[in-house]
C-alpha cells in the first residue's frame, strides 16, 4: 500500500476543512424542512423489503415461533375460565349442598395452563433471538456497504456535505434502522396473530358479545390513522436535524481553537440553538403524538370493557353464560385492544424505520466514480512521462476555470506550479490523479490516456504529501509502514533516516513505538510532515505530488523538511505546488498559472530574466521577507 493510497482520504479532509468549517452556515434552508413528509415512504418499505429478502429462511423461523407463542397466549384466558367456571360451580354446590369445590380438576388446567405460558415464553425468546440476530446482521451488512461505497464516491460528493452529515448516516440512521426494524418486525407479527386469534375465541364464546367488542375497531382505527399522518412528518424531520447537529458538533469540535480565536462562540451557539430547537421541535412532537396512542386506546379499550362487562352479566343471569367464559371473554377484550395499540406504535416504528432507510438509501444509490474501464491498460514499467493536452475543466460545466493547459513532462523531472489562490495549481493535481476528470483534453502517463487505466492502478503510481498532514491513532512505525504494509522494520528505519525524521523519533518516549494520538496532536506540525514523507519515501512510487507541504513550518523546520523533500523527489517525476518561491528555484520547469492557464514557463532563472508575472511574484514575496 502506497502514500497515494490514502490520498484520497486526504483531499476529503482538506475540503471538509475549507467547504466545511465551523462557521459554515448550517441554518440555510432549516424552514424548509417543517412539516416535509417522507418522500416515498411506501418505496423505502419496498425497497427495504426487498434488501433483506436474503433473510427469509430466518424470518419464516420468526414468524413460526412468533405465531406458536401468540396462539399459546390466547389459549391460555380460555382455560383459565375454564378454573374459574369450576371454582364458581363448585361454591355453589357446596352452598346448596349437593357437592363441593373438585380441587383435582381445578390443579390439572393450572398446571396445563402453567405449561402452556412456559412454552409460549420459550418461542418467544427464540423467535426474538433469532429477529436481533437479522436486525444486527442487516445494521453490520449496511455499515459495510456505506464504508465501501464511501470509497467509491467522487470528491464532489464530499466537497459539497459535511463530515458530520455522512457518520450520521453510519451512526444514527443504521442504528434507528435496526432497531426500529427488530422491534417492529415481531410487534406486527404477533399483534396481527393476537388479534385474529382472539377474534376466532371471542366468536367461539359470544358472538353478541363479540359485536360489541367489535364495534370499538372504527374508533380505534381512526384515532391511529390521525396520529399517524400527524407524527409521520415530524419522524423524518427528526432524523435530518440529528444529521445536521452531528455535523455542527464535529465541524465545531474539529475547528474549536478558530471559533476562539475569532470570537465566534456566540455566533457557533446560535447557530447550534437554532438547528437543536428544530430538532428539538420535531422530537418532541414524534414523541408526544407516538405517547398520545396509548392512553387514547385504553380509554376507547375500556368503553368496551364496560359495554361488555354489562352484556355479560345479563347474559349469566339469564343462564346462557358460564361465569368463567365472561371473565375469559374479558381478558380477551383487554387482548383485542392491546394489539391495536401495538399497531399504531409499530406504524410510528416503520415511519422512523422508513426515515433512516430512506437516508441510508440515498447515500447507498449515490453517483459512483467507474473504479474500472473496459479493456484497461496496464503500465508495467511506469517511467513517469506526463502530458497535459488541451486539458479543459469545471466544476460547472457552465464555468470553466482551466482553459486551454499544455505541459509536457518527462520521467524525473522536477515541475513546480505557482500562481496566486485559485489559480487552479490543485485542481491540476486533482485532474491527475482522476479526483475529478477533465471536460475535454487529455493527461496521459507514458504516452497513456489515464481514463483508460483503472483508478486503482493509476494511483498507484502517486505518492503524495499534502500541507494537511493525515496520521492515524496507532504507533510512529505503523504510520510510516502504511506506505507499503510489507515493509520490515528496518525499510521503516531507513526511510524515516532518509526523510530527516529518525533523529526526533529517537527522542520521543517509545520512539517508533510511541503511539500518535487521534489528531496526532502530540507530535509538532513539522514533525508530522516529516513523518508523512516518510511514509511517501517507504512507498516509492514513480510520481510525487507535494502540495504546499512546508507551508506552514518555521525555516528552521521548512529547511528540513525540504531536504527530505530533495531526496524524495530523486529519480522521481515530481509535481510541487508552493507559494514560497524560494523553494523551487532548483526545478526543472516552472509552470505559472493564472486563470486556470499558464501564462509563463521556464525555469527559475529564464522566468525572472522575462521580468513578467512570475519575477513581480518572486520579488514581492523578498519585499514582504523585507519588510517584515
Amino acid at each position: 500500500m502506497s502514500e497515494n493510497r490514502n490520498s484520497s482520504m486526504q483531499s476529503q479532509r482538506a475540503a471538509h476543512g475549507t467547504a466545511g468549517g465551523p462557521m459554515r452556515g448550517h441554518g440555510r434552508g432549516m424552514g424548509s424542512m417543517r412539516g416535509e413528509k417522507a418522500k416515498d415512504f411506501k418505496g423505502t418499505l419496498k425497497k427495504l423489503i426487498i434488501y433483506i429478502g436474503s433473510y427469509w429462511p430466518a424470518f419464516v423461523a420468526v414468524l413460526c415461533f412468533a405465531v406458536g407463542s401468540t396462539i399459546f397466549n390466547i389459549v391460555g384466558p380460555k382455560i383459565s375460565g375454564q378454573a374459574t367456571t369450576e371454582l364458581f360451580n363448585g361454591l355453589v354446590a357446596k352452598v346448596s349442598g349437593t357437592g363441593g369445590i373438585n380441587f383435582e380438576r381445578i390443579g390439572r388446567i393450572l398446571l396445563l395452563l402453567l405449561g402452556m405460558y412456559v412454552l409460549s415464553a420459550l418461542l418467544s425468546f427464540i423467535q426474538g433471538l433469532i429477529m436481533t440476530q437479522i436486525s444486527q446482521n442487516l445494521s453490520y451488512r449496511f455499515r459495510q456497504e456505506i464504508i465501501a461505497k464511501i470509497n467509491r464516491m467522487p470528491m464532489k460528493y464530499f466537497e459539497s456535505r459535511t463530515v458530520g452529515e455522512v457518520l450520521s448516516r453510519i451512526t444514527n440512521d443504521v442504528d434507528t434502522l435496526g432497531q426500529s426494524l427488530n422491534q417492529s418486525i415481531t410487534q406486527l407479527i404477533t399483534s396481527i396473530t393476537t388479534m385474529i386469534g382472539v377474534l376466532i375465541m371471542m366468536l367461539s364464546i359470544s358472538p353478541l358479545m363479540t359485536l360489541i367488542a367489535i364495534i370499538i375497531l372504527p374508533v380505534s382505527a381512526g384515532l391511529t390513522g390521525l396520529l399517524v399522518k400527524k407524527s409521520q412528518r415530524f419522524f423524518v424531520a427528526q432524523q435530518k436535524y440529528l444529521g445536521e447537529i452531528n455535523g455542527q458538533v464535529e465541524e465545531i469540535y474539529s475547528g474549536h481553537n478558530i471559533v476562539k480565536a475569532f470570537n465566534k462562540e456566540k455566533d457557533v451557539e446560535e447557530t447550534f440553538h437554532s438547528t437543536n430547537e428544530i430538532l428539538f421541535q420535531s422530537a418532541w412532537k414524534s414523541q408526544f403524538l407516538s405517547g398520545l396512542m396509548q392512553p387514547i386506546m385504553t380509554f376507547v379499550g375500556n368503553l368496551g370493557y364496560v359495554a361488555v362487562a354489562v352484556l355479560g352479566s345479563v347474559l349469566a343471569v339469564r343462564g346462557t353464560i358460564n361465569v368463567g367464559d365472561i371473565q375469559a371473554f374479558i381478558q380477551y377484550v383487554r387482548n383485542f385492544t392491546q394489539p391495536i395499540t401495538q399497531l399504531a406504535q409499530v406504524s410510528n416504528m416503520l415511519q422512523s424505520t422508513a426515515a433512516a432507510a430512506e437516508r441510508v438509501f440515498e447515500f447507498l444509490e449515490e453517483e459512483e466514480e467507474e473504479q474500472t474501464v473496459e479493456n484497461p491498460v496496464h503500465l508495467s514499467n511506469p517511467q513517469g512521462a506526463v502530458e497535459f493536452s488541451h486539458v479543459a475543466f469545471g466544476y460547472n460545466p457552465d464555468k470553466i476555470i482551466i482553459h486551454d493547459f499544455n505541459c509536457t513532462v518527462k520521467p524525473g523531472q522536477t515541475v513546480a506550479i505557482v500562481g496566486p489562490t485559485g489559480a487552479g495549481k490543485t485542481t491540476m493535481v486533482k485532474l491527475l490523479m482522476r479526483f475529478y476528470d477533465v471536460n475535454s483534453g487529455r493527461i496521459l502517463v507514458d504516452g497513456t490516456d489515464i481514463r483508460r487505466i483503472n483508478r486503482s492502478e493509476l494511483r498507484e503510481l502517486f505518492g503524495m504529501v499534502l500541507q494537511d498532514t493525515w496520521l492515524f491513532k496507532g504507533t510512529i512505525m505503523e504510520n510510516i509502514r502504511y506506505g507499503r504494509l510489507d515493509a520490515t522494520d528496518e525499510e521503516v528505519i531507513a526511510a524515516a533516516k532518509a526523510a530527516h525524521a529518525h533523529r526526533f523519533i529517537q527522542t520521543l518516549p517509545g520512539g517508533y513505538q510511541m503511539e500518535l494520538n487521534e489528531d496526532a496532536s502530540n507530535v509538532s506540525q513539522g514533525q508530522k510532515q516529516l513523518l508523512t514523507i516518510a511514509r511517501a519515501i517507504l512507498a516509492d512510487n514513480k510520481i510525487m505530488i507535494l502540495d504546499e507541504a512546508t507551508s506552514s513550518v518555521d525555516t528552521r523546520t521548512e529547511q528540513q523538511i525540504q531536504d527530505a523533500m530533495n531526496r524524495l523527489m530523486e529519480g522521481r517525476t515530481s509535481f510541487v505546488i508552493a507559494h514560497r518561491l524560494s523553494t523551487i528555484r532548483d526545478a526543472d520547469m516552472i509552470l505559472v498559472m493564472k486563470d486556470g492557464d499558464i501564462i509563463e514557463q521556464g525555469t527559475h532563472e529564464e522566468l525572472l530574466a522575462k521580468n513578467g508575472f512570475y519575477a513581480e511574484l518572486y520579488n514581492s514575496q523578498f519585499a514582504d521577507a523585507a519588510a517584515s
